[in-house]
């Protein structure tokens, strides 16, 4: 038997994501730098234009001057538009009062490698105004949920329920026909990954194709949600939205473990917490009234936001700049998450397509710049405020230790002072109840001053309790501060005229607004990233974007009836789950051959006339090699652990993420760095994925575990075969696999001291397949 090389399927993203996610960059990070330093001269509105180059266009960019085209999309080092701001030649300097810093020069190297994406109008960022709040208010996405009556289709018989009324009206609209249902082997593995990300038994497929019972399919749904597995899978999903990381910058405030929050969210999915409370808790759990102090760890969706460091020997203008970075980072997050908005595009003018003030902006700013990063003891509010104050105590003594011991050698006085202050110390920790109680990466009502400390030198003073409003800094620049603006919600959203917000930071008010007034687009985000982790794709493609720059909706009525009925029942994620699972649409069979018409007419599958054929996620891979080699652990939660450890045999969930330095594994496999939100993964294809697979310690460890298992759990090579196809994909081998593997294994080969290797290689080559890899 020849071994069949790893076989890998092309998978790209919607071009419209990805021309989302390029726009936000450049409205972010480009528009507004063009705007303030290269307009004046090179613009369409500028009053004398230099070098016959305009920047206010990409046609205008890519045309250039009287030195050639500025850029070459995709191509930094051959664009004169980077070559200038780098000052590389004396003769070509850009701008010409100075040198840009270097983020800036980053941000423009970043633009031109991405394509140079260059949305809207060829002007100035002043020289259009934003939807009006009458228009925004109409566009589709900010409307009021509607609850439309699905048309009545031709074929009566096909919709289990309103679900697919929808769906069979626009395949029936373009003349095409379902795909018929699938198999129930392909159903169980495909219903057993996305709900739990583990590959169903050999037992539990069994079972299910036997159970003759009308209700098997339905049984079998309820006993997935149950499964604490699935929470575990969807706090996956939810983590990429939140750039869970559980290293994050070393000079960040909050030093407790990561996987505090982590769990809370597995263990929340796994109760069904209404959706609503879910987004409230991890922005204001701590300001609701009678809150569980367990709940304290749902704000490590703020308390692990990443952080920048403020390097104090700098001038107070440059760390207030980097402090409005983080203040950008912290509404981008929570806009795109929660709203399925690009706020932050709003920071240095107002946001060029949605209608979204600067205002609007540095109101949601203002609630950032009142809260603080903080440790928090998972404690009642009283109980937990005497044991940081003790720990405060502790932490004092601690640096009365470390400067009574900066000088070497220790003087006998010294050291007498030193272990008095350490008794001191351990008497505290002794007496106060709970001291060690564990602690969540968190947030607390303080504000943060940036202030001058002697010339180019800055201090930071925060200020526990205290609420602030901040001002527009124009065009993005904190030096040039415009207008105070009140802490709100945003105007589009809100009932007019906006309320200022009054109860501290004004993190409880945000949150009840997200879920009240804006609960129509709220509840439309999170059931259609629902619907994209089950169909490979959202009805709304683009799914942090609901604004006039993303996709519009495939089926806007659906997702309107789905996100309703979401809202009256209580915003229960298991609820939307289960629908769609046990709708006709999703238990269609992935074969194209059933759906030739709607291959050739809808070859993206917009219109769902069959079930996507889907790659697994790194995790769910990783997990299922594990679980079919024998090798998984299964116990929930706990610290992070080290995936390049042999004896790591953990759900890749629990494998310890670095903000800035992703393991390998993860880093080849297209998990997104955890610096930012992360709307979706970007899908990959890469030589360099093959190799893994060929020579991964880890994949190879698997290879042995697994033949090992197959040894002892079948006495023969036949029976070894057809052992591994049930366990790997959930079906029997057919007699030319068993044949062909057969002879593999049995093959005589010259200086072969066992068959032990042939086995581990034919392991291998069966985890490495696009069979394990992809669910049909």
């Amino acid at each position: 038997m020849k071994c069949a090389a790893v076989l890998l399927v092309l998978t790209v993203p919607s071009s419209t994501a990805r021309a989302a996610d390029d726009a936000e960059f450049f409205e972010t990070k480009v528009r507004p730098l063009l705007a303030e330093r290269c307009f004046k001269c090179h613009s369409a509105s500028a009053k004398k234009q230099k070098g016959g180059l305009l920047l206010d266009g990409r046609a205008a960019l890519l045309k250039g001057g009287d030195g050639g085209p500025a850029v070459v999309p995709g191509r930094p080092d051959d664009s004169l538009l980077v070559k200038a701001v780098r000052y590389q030649s004396e003769s070509l300097q850009m701008p010409p009062d100075g040198k840009l810093p270097e983020r800036d020069i980053a941000a423009l190297e970043d633009w031109v490698r991405r394509g140079a994406a260059f949305p809207g109008p060829a002007t100035a960022v002043t020289a259009k105004a934003p939807p009006s709040l009458v228009e925004g208010r109409n566009f589709w996405s900010f409307r009021p949920l509607n609850r439309a009556t699905p048309s009545v289709p031709r074929d009566a018989g096909w919709p289990r329920g309103r679900l697919d009324a929808f769906v069979l009206a626009e395949l029936e609209k373009r003349g095409l026909v379902p795909s018929p249902p699938a198999d129930r082997r392909t159903l169980i593995r495909r219903a057993t990954f996305d709900l739990t990300g583990l590959p169903p038994t050999p037992e539990e497929i069994e079972a299910f194709v036997a159970d003759a019972a009308p209700d098997a399919y339905e049984r079998l749904v309820e006993r997935l949600l149950a499964s604490p597995a699935y929470g575990e899978r969807w706090a996956r999903f939810w983590l990429d939205l939140a750039r869970y990381a559980d290293v994050t910058e070393e000079w960040a405030d909050a030093k407790a473990p990561s996987s505090i929050y982590r769990d809370w969210v597995v263990k929340t999915l796994n109760a069904d917490l209404p959706y609503d409370d879910f987004a409230t808790k991890q922005l204001a759990a701590d300001l609701l009234p009678g809150a569980d102090p367990e709940d304290l760890a749902a704000l490590g969706f703020l308390g692990l936001s990443p952080t920048y460091w403020k390097e104090l020997k700098l001038d107070k203008d440059v760390i207030r700049t980097v402090v409005a970075e983080e203040w950008e980072e912290r509404v981008a997050a929570v806009t795109g998450t929660f709203l399925g908005l690009t706020a932050a595009c709003a920071r240095c003018h107002d946001h060029k397509f949605d209608p979204i003030t600067t205002h609007d902006y540095y109101a949601l700013a203002g609630v950032f710049a009142s809260t603080r990063q903080a440790d928090r003891p998972l404690l009642p509010a009283v109980v937990a405020a005497q044991v940081t104050a003790a720990r405060d105590r502790v932490a004092a003594l601690k640096k009365q230790i470390d400067k009574l011991q900066e000088k070497k050698p220790v003087s006998p006085e010294a050291a007498k002072q030193v272990a008095a202050l350490a008794a001191d110390a351990e008497k505290i920790r002794r007496e106060t109840p709970h001291y060690d109680a564990p602690r969540a990466p968190a947030v607390e009502e303080a504000s943060l001053f940036v202030l001058a400390d002697g010339p180019n030198r800055t201090k930071l003073e925060h200020r526990p309790g205290v609420a602030r409003d901040v001002a527009v800094q124009v065009r993005g620049n904190p030096t040039s501060a415009g207008p105070v603006v009140p802490r709100r919600f945003l105007a589009v959203l809100s009932p007019e005229p906006p309320k200022p917000f009054s109860q501290g930071s004004g993190r409880l008010e945000l949150a009840k607004a997200i879920v009240i007034d804006a609960a129509p687009l709220a509840a439309r985000v999170i059931v259609n990233r629902v619907w994209k982790h089950h169909f490979g794709s959202g009805i709304v493609g683009t799914p942090s974007d609901f604004g006039a720059q993303g996709e519009r909706p495939t089926h806007p009525e659906l997702l309107d009836d789905l996100a309703v009925r979401f809202v009256r029942g209580g915003w229960s994620l298991k609820a939307l789950h289960r629908e769609i699972l046990l709708s006709a649409t999703y238990r269609q069979s992935s074969s194209t051959q059933n759906s030739v018409r709607g291959t050739q007419s809808d070859p993206d599958n917009r219109w769902l006339s069959r079930m996507n054929r889907r790659r697994l996620e790194v995790e769910a891979w990783r997990d299922a090699m594990l679980a079919v080699s024998g090798s998984l652990r299964r116990e929930l939660g706990g610290p992070a652990l080290d995936l390049g450890d042999a004896k790591n045999q953990r759900r890749t969930l629990y494998g310890k993420v670095t903000r800035r330095e992703l393991d390998d594994m993860l880093r080849l496999h297209d998990v997104p760095d955890a610096t930012g939100h992360s709307a979706s993964r970007v899908p990959t294809t890469t030589p360099l994925q093959a190799l893994f697979v060929l020579n991964s310690s880890f994949v190879q460890r698997q290879s042995a575990a697994l033949a090992k298992r197959l040894t002892v759990e079948a006495p023969d090579v036949e029976g070894r075969v057809r052992r591994a196809y049930l366990l790997l994909y959930g079906r029997p081998a057919t007699d030319e696999e068993v044949r062909l593997a057969v002879e593999f294994l049995t093959e005589v080969r010259p200086g072969a001291s066992s068959g032990q290797g042939a086995r581990e290689h034919y392991a291998q080559i069966l985890l490495g397949s696009n069979e394990f890899l992809f669910v049909d």
